[in-house]
């Protein structure tokens, strides 16, 4: 099959477009995450008519290739607790499907007033906490890590099956508040979580079909190029830049949200 074959159908606006959105988000995701704010309303607005579970496939492709590529650039700085890594990745895999699963029967929309109150109240604390990620705040006991980032995996693995738009932001908080961690630790910690996540959630667009592969594997491709590029500036920026970042993808998902629940509903 030739490439011209793949992409049949697409303008070279659309996969231009598409392309240098994919490397951006990747980009930002690797950062602080946020980069399905990018990347999923590309292919809904580049794409106005296609079945909604075929964008939220090809994004996961994209993003998961992405992630796992930032995961890896951070293993090389960030010494992992490999027993709390893979408890949280269970409860976060098994509540991605869930989540996925429920796409077909539960309205998204219905989550967006909620998640834009949240997404505020996140924005002044950030805001307000200017030390906010800075050094590791808590040392929690094993088993309060264990249990705390296992009900954060579950509760944001089941949104960024459900949705997903934010879910590496959703983490990277919860891991610097509740575990306690710093931002680059934080950001190192939600980038597997978010790799199995998408690993998941995918398993359930992949086997009903929802996904585009030429398109997914162009965009899995600039994503690679932009998480390489974002996870080697924040090991080498540190933890003010990257909550300088996450500071910024907040505000906008505040912005995007609005527009969303107020103007366009």
């Amino acid at each position: 099959m030739l490439i011209s074959d793949i992409f049949a159908g697409y303008s070279g606006l659309t996969l231009i477009s598409l392309a240098l959105l994919a490397l951006i988000a990747g980009f930002i995701d690797s950062v602080a995450g946020g980069g399905g704010l990018i990347q999923l309303p590309a292919l809904l607005i580049n794409l106005p008519h296609s079945p909604l579970p075929a964008l939220f496939g090809t994004n996961k492709i994209a993003a998961l290739a992405g992630t796992s590529v930032a995961a890896f650039q951070y293993s090389k700085r960030v010494k992992y607790d490999l027993l709390i890594l893979t408890i949280i990745s269970a409860f976060a895999f098994l509540a991605s499907n869930l989540g996925a699963r429920s796409l077909s029967v539960i309205n998204p929309d219905t989550l967006r007033p909620l998640i834009l109150v949240i997404l505020i109240i996140i924005a002044i604390y950030t805001f307000l906490k200017k030390d906010l990620g800075s050094v590791k705040t808590k040392e929690l006991s094993r088993i309060k890590l264990i249990l705390f980032g296992s009900v954060i995996g579950f509760i944001v693995g089941f949104y960024d099956g459900f949705f997903g738009p934010g879910t590496g932001n959703f983490l990277v908080l919860g891991f610097v508040i509740i575990l306690g961690f710093e931002f680059v630790m934080a950001s190192a910690y939600s980038k597997i979580v978010n790799s199995v996540t998408n690993i998941s959630a995918l398993l359930v667009f992949i086997s009903q079909g929802n996904y585009y592969f030429g398109l997914a594997i162009m965009m899995a491709l600039c994503n690679i190029i932009g998480s390489i590029a974002g996870s080697r500036m924040a090991l080498r920026r540190g933890n003010s830049f990257v909550r300088i970042v996450f500071l910024v993808i907040v505000i906008i998902m505040i912005l995007r949200y609005s527009y969303d629940i107020f103007i366009v509903y």
